[in-house]
């Protein structure tokens, strides 16, 4: 499966439900293996970005969905990038 690492900042509305944002993030962990995938980290941070979220999913299309479909709650905004291990990079620059 392809690793993803998403950076998050709360919304307005997120800010003032930000009580909820631990049973959001276990809604949200369901709603990924629903499609396949699994949240494997999620850390709220201090700084420019209120929290980071690690997630595996079986392609880069499952996982926009993923993501189109957590952003439209109107909670988050993110930022999410494709993560490669040692492995897959080799593989990559193998090809190179």
């Amino acid at each position: 499966m392809a690793t993803y690492v998403v950076l998050f900042s709360w919304t307005d509305q997120g800010v003032r439900n930000a009580k909820a944002t631990v049973k959001r993030a276990e809604k949200f962990a369901q709603a990924i293996r629903k499609t396949g995938g699994k949240l494997r980290e999620i850390y709220w941070t201090m700084g420019r970005y209120d929290g980071v979220l690690v997630l595996e999913a079986p392609d880069d299309e499952t996982a926009t969905s993923i993501m189109v479909g957590v952003c439209s709650l109107g909670n988050i905004k993110t930022e999410t990038m494709r993560a490669f291990d040692a492995a897959a990079m080799g593989k990559i620059l193998a090809k190179a």
